[in-house]
């Protein structure tokens, strides 16, 4: 992160974040826990929502609902009677538990309606060990759609026979918090509209390049601002895609094809319309199940959506015909599994706005270059990159009700992942350095209105260093050093006031895992990881959180981690 601080933020800036790095960190990060010294079980240092002083209404949308097959379980849902809308909070949580055994990690996506409310994978159990967790979210933006009583659905699909016996059991609420007096409600989406399968929701599969997850809509016809939610989930044979090589070299180092490089692109009525990075999420069974016994990896629990700003498109949206939001995957190859919701912000002062799209100067596709520099023989070695580089502007102007407004994005997402090779007859090394980033600028420009300037670093860099060793016996022993970062850098600039805000989530996990000669798994040896939570903003937020551990159990958590 440090590397782009300079260019990102201003010495004004600068010296408003010293000031609270360098403040005492009796702030509790409120992380999840509770955290035991010597357990296994699984525990992240990511913090739990913050709450309104107000007393919220809780509904229970399951509990303890029992998942050992690939049926959904349904659930009804109803508004809180003794908490109308509007909130001031509503937040979503799920407590989840798998039997001990053997089980794969599950993904997990929970609907209301068509429209997804949580997206994560499961903790692998142990013969042993039968790990539980708590996840949660804050879910105020898509207030929307609590407003009216609908069926939801909890799928988390499992295998339950007399190899795989880990049963999943799941618990899950929604909070809503009453304003406080006087208190005035968060702006909020007016209206959300899903991208999923079907009117219970579900994601849809992408395959390849040309699949798409599309949704056609007739919208309302005063839209100030619109953004969408993008979970795009690697899945099959494209889950370790960061692993992936070109085509032409992927047989002889025993790698899937496609490149290295995934990109999801964003289409209005086929349009061009934005770009979300695939972030590069590992689920508890990815490349060595033990790496992830304590502590998963970043988000692999409870995944974060990208939000891509449409606003520039606000007065096209609002033409009052038909229009047909589209999703696809660059690089695909079966498959990504994929949901969206549309956020919707009118202007309640008018029925209608007029207005235009100025600007767009974002290409339909990523043109990544591909350079292989390979010594092929009885060994290989040397390294296979793959870069992306998408430089764009989009602009556009609503006449509302306030006047006229001009949003301006301009975005460089820039992305590289470089390989290095070495294979000979007893030893395959891969290691893999992914650096993805997103610097955005967005300009608001309103009549009358001081100008609002929102700069967004996003940097999501994976280092995974994978090194298989044949011994003399025919043992294989196959040690993986992972490390994986989500970095945020936000300010936004109003003339008068200036928020910043620094977020950084890392994992760094280290094993070596045993196999016979038939790759059965013998053990694991030198176990080691780590998990680092920290956020800071100018609004007083002082979060950091910092958990290890060893030979596969908690070792130390920091006093700021709260129990």
């Amino acid at each position: 992160m440090s590397s782009v601080f300079p260019d990102v933020l201003s010495s004004r800036v600068r010296s408003l974040l010293i000031l609270f790095l360098t403040a005492s960190l009796t702030s509790l990060a409120f992380a999840s826990g509770p955290y035991v010294i010597g357990s296994s079980n699984t525990v992240t240092a990511d913090p739990t929502i913050p709450r309104p002083k107000t007393t919220p209404c809780i509904v229970q949308l399951l509990s303890n609902a029992e998942f050992d097959n690939f049926n959904p379980v349904p659930f009804p849902f109803a508004p809180p009677a003794n908490c109308p809308g509007p909130w001031a909070k509503v937040v979503f949580t799920a407590d989840i538990n798998v039997t001990a055994g053997v089980q794969f990690d599950r993904t997990a996506n929970f609907w209301l309606g068509p429209t997804n409310i949580y997206f994560g994978t499961t903790a692998e159990p142990g013969a042993t060990l039968a790990p539980s967790w708590h996840v949660e979210s804050d879910l105020t933006d898509y207030s929307p759609i609590f407003m009216t009583s609908q069926q939801g659905t909890a799928d988390i699909g499992n295998l339950v026979n007399g190899t795989y016996t880990g049963i999943i059991y799941a618990s899950s609420t929604l909070e809503f918090y009453p304003l406080a007096p006087g208190q005035t409600a968060p702006l909020t989406a007016n209206q959300v509209y899903a991208l999923s399968a079907g009117p219970t929701g579900g994601t849809v599969t992408l395959n390849d390049t040309t699949s798409t997850l599309a949704g056609t809509f007739t919208l309302p016809t005063n839209i100030e601002n619109a953004y969408l939610d993008v979970y795009a989930q690697s899945q099959s044979g494209d889950e370790f895609w960061y692993t992936c090589v070109p085509n032409d070299v992927s047989g002889e180092l025993f790698s899937c094809g496609n490149t290295g490089f995934r990109e999801t692109e964003i289409t209005i009525d086929g349009t061009p319309a934005g770009v979300a990075p695939v972030y590069p999420w590992i689920f508890t069974g990815g490349i060595d199940p033990f790496l992830w016994f304590p502590l998963p990896g970043v988000q692999t629990l409870n995944f974060q959506p990208y939000r891509v700003d449409l606003t520039p498109f606000a007065s096209s949206l609002s033409n009052g015909q038909q229009h047909t939001v589209s999703l696809s995957v660059f690089n695909a190859n079966s498959y990504f599994s994929v949901t969206a919701s549309l956020l919707l912000y009118l202007d309640t002062g008018s029925t209608s706005v007029t207005g235009a799209l100025t600007r767009n100067t974002l290409t339909a596709a990523p043109n990544p270059v591909i350079t292989e520099n390979l010594n092929v023989g009885n060994t290989i070695t040397g390294t296979v990159k793959v870069a992306s580089q998408r430089n764009f502007t989009i602009s556009g102007y609503v006449n509302t009700s306030k006047g006229k407004v001009t949003t301006t994005v301009t975005q460089a997402v820039n992305f590289v992942n470089n390989q290095k090779f070495d294979i000979t007859s007893t030893l395959f090394v891969q290691d893999i350095k992914l650096t993805s980033s997103v610097n955005s600028k967005t300009v608001t420009a309103a009549a009358g209105q001081p100008t609002i300037v929102n700069r967004r670093s996003l940097e999501f860099p994976l280092s995974m260093d994978i090194s298989q060793v044949t011994q003399s016996n025919g043992d294989i022993n196959q040690t993986t050093k992972s490390w994986q970062n989500f970095g945020v850098q936000t300010t936004i600039d109003q003339g008068d006031h200036i928020y910043a805000d620094l977020l950084n989530n890392s994992v760094i996990a280290q094993d070596t895992l045993e196999f016979d000669s038939g790759f059965n798994i013998l053990g694991n040896i030198n176990q080691s990881s780590s998990q680092l939570y920290s956020n800071f903003d100018t609004h007083g937020v002082s979060q950091v959180c910092i958990l290890t551990a060893a030979k596969n159990a908690l070792t130390s958590f920091t006093h700021t981690c709260s129990q």
